[in-house]
């Protein structure tokens, strides 16, 4: 018997490490930066029945789409022998399971023990390019999803082996950067074959029975521990409200709202009286809600276990049809992500004062999505940029807020290096710095945004660049002072300086610059009672000047 236990738990270890190795598999294979740098993607395995067995690193704001993935694709193949050997599934249906926007594309795998399906691998990542009206099928204008680009649902892109040569086709007559896009796709067809492979090779060596127990028992202690945590938090019921300023097309603000209920093992996320889905693109559908939910459930219960479908068997999710977080088709979804992260700190929000050991204050809460396209000076061909940015989180009851992380969305992505964005694309950067203006004073400091240049270097270039907390503040706590704003601004040849929040194909001449700044986080306690020491090293570490100091402190140190 015990050595049963022992084998179980190294089929377990063995299943989560098959994430990790899925996770490199991809970043060795993609051809694009935004997935061999940014790393924005996720991949990971389930169980025959589409339950989250493991989730290799990568966004966060993916951790309820690999999953829900799998089970509407068994919706679409319902049939006996639907599903054969040799298939693979390609869907970027936001309104499905495993739906964010167009250009986030799911590759599924299912893995067959002789003709039973014992298990799925998945990877999810986003493609430069998918088609739509604007470079980097991107687009802060759009008013339903058939401008967004190419919707590929539930299709089988490989069947018994052989691969779908007609949707490979269509695929590259209606992108702009066909070769790394098609490039992209067979990626993620590696990294699912990579994580197929090592789950039969488990059960070559454990036998298929073990493995199919050790699935069920690393469920089982994820919900086991996941509701040992819940049953130490705060108990109650716990409300809050946000806003978002605006949709693209003109429209705003929107209420975010979210009763969160706290019993014993278990957790409601109620988000009935949020505002109806928008005009424009800023909508989330309801797989994006459902991870805001996991990614904030995740950070009040226990976040050191790798995360499965069991950790999230005592979170439930409501939210009526037709709102803003709940979108349905064919409304546009192409910046669904300022939505669903709004949707995550909303949940922070109604729980931080109750748990303020486990959440910090207020962030930057924008992913800052930039999108930058043009001709390459030097070798002619279309360049088309994509990455987020960096801005400040907020400070906690004993610590300042971190400086220059990603937002609450983004998870273990990174920005592109200035080296390699200033040798593939059409600009310099001439300006990557900690903002050091107003916002996120007090006992501890919200961490600081920044501030950075792009310069122009080719004949022309094309901005689609969208940010919320630009008119809202991050929030802070106990006496602090609240963030500062997301934005953009254009420094025209003629010293104008042209603001944008959300912006579209807008053109930027050679030698323009564009600046973009994101926000510091809120405070966290009276600025007055901030020691004098770490005013000194602020303002030495270039985070407030020597003025601001003087003016928020009463002395400047």
């Amino acid at each position: 018997m015990q050595d049963d236990l022992f084998t179980i738990e190294i089929i377990k270890e063995a299943l989560v490490a098959i994430g990790d190795e899925m996770f490199a598999a991809l970043i060795r294979t993609s051809m694009s930066p935004i997935i061999y740098e940014t790393t924005d993607f996720a991949v990971g395995a389930t169980d025959a029945r589409g339950n989250l067995l493991a989730q290799g690193n990568g966004v966060t704001g993916f951790l309820a789409t690999l999953d829900t993935a799998v089970q509407s694709t068994l919706l679409h193949y319902p049939a006996p022998g639907d599903v054969r050997p040799g298939d693979i599934f390609i869907t970027n249906s936001p309104y499905e399971g495993g739906g964010t926007h167009l250009s986030d594309v799911v590759i599924l795998l299912p893995v067959f023990h002789g003709d039973r399906l014992i298990a799925w691998t998945v990877n999810k990542a986003h493609w430069t390019e998918v088609g739509g009206a604007f470079a980097g099928s991107a687009s802060t204008q759009s008013t339903d999803i058939y401008q967004e680009g190419l919707h590929f649902r539930f299709l089988k892109l490989y069947e018994g082996g052989r691969i779908n040569r007609g949707i490979v086709e269509i695929i590259r007559a209606n992108v702009r950067l066909p070769d790394s896009t098609i490039g992209d796709l067979h990626a993620g067809v590696a990294a699912c074959r990579v994580g197929g492979n090592r789950v039969l090779e488990l059960v070559a060596k454990y036998g298929l029975e073990p493995v199919l127990g050790a699935m069920d028992e690393l469920l089982d202690y994820g919900e086991r521990m996941t509701r040992a945590a819940l049953a130490r938090l705060p108990q109650g019921v716990f409300e809050a409200e946000d806003v978002i300023e605006e949709d693209g097309v003109g429209n705003g603000p929107f209420a975010i709202r979210v009763k969160v209920t706290v019993a014993g093992d278990r957790m409601v996320a109620d988000f009935t009286g949020t505002a109806d889905q928008a005009k424009g693109p800023i909508n989330t559908s309801m797989a994006g809600l459902v991870t805001a939910a996991r990614c904030a459930f995740k950070a009040v219960t226990d976040p050191d276990i790798p995360a499965n479908g069991g950790c999230f068997r005592a979170l439930e999710v409501i939210c009526p049809p037709g709102t803003i977080l709940s979108a349905q088709s064919p409304a546009p979804v192409s910046v669904y992500y300022e939505s669903m992260i709004a949707a995550i700190e909303v949940m922070w929000r109604a729980l931080m004062p109750h748990m303020p050991d486990r959440l910090p204050v207020g962030h930057t809460r924008s992913v800052g999505a930039t999108f930058i396209s043009g001709i390459h000076p030097r070798s002619g061909a279309l360049f088309v940029m994509g990455e987020p940015l960096l801005g400040g989180w907020g400070a906690s009851a004993g610590a300042d807020g971190d400086n220059g992380q990603f937002c609450c969305g983004n998870g273990e992505t990174f920005n592109i290096p200035v080296e390699l964005a200033e040798s593939r694309y059409g600009f310099e950067i001439d300006r990557y710095a900690f903002r050091e203006d107003a916002g996120g004073e007090g006992r501890y400091r919200g961490g600081r945004g920044v501030v950075l240049d792009y310069r122009i270097t080719a004949d022309e270039a094309f901005l689609t660049f969208s940010s919320t907390r630009t008119v809202s503040r991050p929030w802070a706590a106990a006496g602090g002072c609240e963030g500062s704003h997301n934005g953009a601004f254009i420094l025209r040849a003629d010293g104008s300086e042209e603001p944008h929040t959300m912006v579209t194909g807008l053109r930027v001449a050679k030698g323009e610059t564009i600046r973009l700044l994101t926000a510091t986080g809120g405070g966290y306690g009276p600025p007055a009672e901030r020691p004098a020491a770490a005013i000194a090293r602020d303002i030495r570490n270039g985070f407030i000047t020597a003025d601001r100091a003087k003016e928020v402190f009463g002395r400047p140190e």
